[in-house]
């Protein structure tokens, strides 16, 4: 039997599905937001080799802008961890 892994996060993570993008160094790319935090956030793009090491990921809805850095890659999937977690805004699911 497989024991679940263990939780290593320090804030809960929210559950949204939100548009975003990830900017850096003159180029764009369309994600989708899968679960955020204060620290971090899971997003969900087409292809994950063309992610960057480090980016800006902007929110769609308010152009809300956090750098973040690549803590993960799993399939379609890019975890991120955000490089100054005291900016975290209201809009980036604070709770």
């Amino acid at each position: 039997m497989q024991r679940p892994m263990e939780e290593k996060r320090r804030h809960r993570r929210t559950e949204i599905d939100e548009p975003a993008y990830i900017s850096a160094e003159g180029s764009v790319m369309r994600c989708v937001i899968r679960n955020i935090s204060p620290e971090g956030a899971a997003l969900e793009v087409d292809n994950p080799a063309f992610v960057p090491a480090q980016f800006h990921l902007v929110m769609a809805s308010d152009s809300t802008t956090r750098e973040c850095t690549v803590v993960w890659l799993q399939q379609k999937r890019v975890g991120v961890a955000f490089v100054d977690p005291a900016k975290a805004g209201s809009t980036l699911g604070s709770a």
